[in-house]
Parts: C-alpha cells; structure tokens; sequence
C-alpha cells in the first residue's frame, strides 16, 4: 500500500516538476525576446539622436537650425513609434507566452481529472464485487 502511494507521489512529484520546467523555459524565453527587442530599440533611438546632434553641431547659423529643426522633430517622432511599436510587440510576446503557460496548466489539471476519474472508477469496480457485511 506505501509502495503505490510513493509511486504516485514520485509520479506527481516528476510531472510538477517538468511542467514548472516547460513553464519557466517559455517565461525566460518570452524575457529574452522582450529584452532583445527593447534593446535594439535603445540602440536604432540613441543612433538616430546622436546622428541628428551631430548635424546639429554643425549649424552655424538661424538659417542652418531652420533647415535642421524639421529632421529633429522627424527623428523624435520615429523614436517615439519605434519604442511604442517595440512595446506593443513585446506586450504581444507577452500574451502569447501566458496563453502558452495557461494551454499546459490546462492539461495539466485535465490529466489529473482524468486520472482522479479513473481512480474513482476503479475504486467503484473494486467495491462493487465485494459483499457488504
């Protein structure tokens, strides 16, 4: 009897912990994505100010900042999208990997229903063809 009721708990045990690892791989992985996108982000965003400063630094004159001004506010505007969008991406990645994440706590709990189900009818069967007392 405490064979098969550490069996089950060793299988148990195992399944958790395979799941916790299948779930923790799609979480990093999701982070990772997240973070690679925010970073390249950063990077095309500071390349596009530091372009835009150093034609800045050039301008000797009012006519010169008039002829710059318009790329300045071209160049903020594209940083602004470029972080919305890498933001509305990343929280995109997000969703995906919860929906992923709730898909195997999802047959996790049907595997255990089926198996509880499956005890219970066994459990019934058993009792069925003993006679009562």
């Amino acid at each position: 009897m405490y064979q098969n009721i550490n069996e089950q708990f060793a299988t148990t045990a195992r399944q958790f912990a395979d799941t916790a690892a299948q779930v923790n791989r799609l979480a990093l992985s999701s982070a990772e994505k997240a973070f690679g996108l925010q970073l390249s982000t950063i990077e095309q965003n500071t390349n596009a100010a530091f372009a835009f400063w150093g034609e800045l630094a050039e301008v000797r004159d009012i006519d010169g900042l008039k002829a710059v001004w318009p790329k300045g506010v071209q160049t903020a505007r594209e940083s602004i999208e470029r972080s919305v969008s890498a933001g509305q991406e990343a929280f995109g990645q997000t969703v995906a990997t919860g929906e992923a994440i709730a898909r195997i706590a999802k047959g996790q709990v049907e595997a255990a229903q089926a198996k509880a189900e499956e005890a219970v009818q066994t459990a019934t069967r058993a009792t069925a063809g003993k006679p009562r007392k």
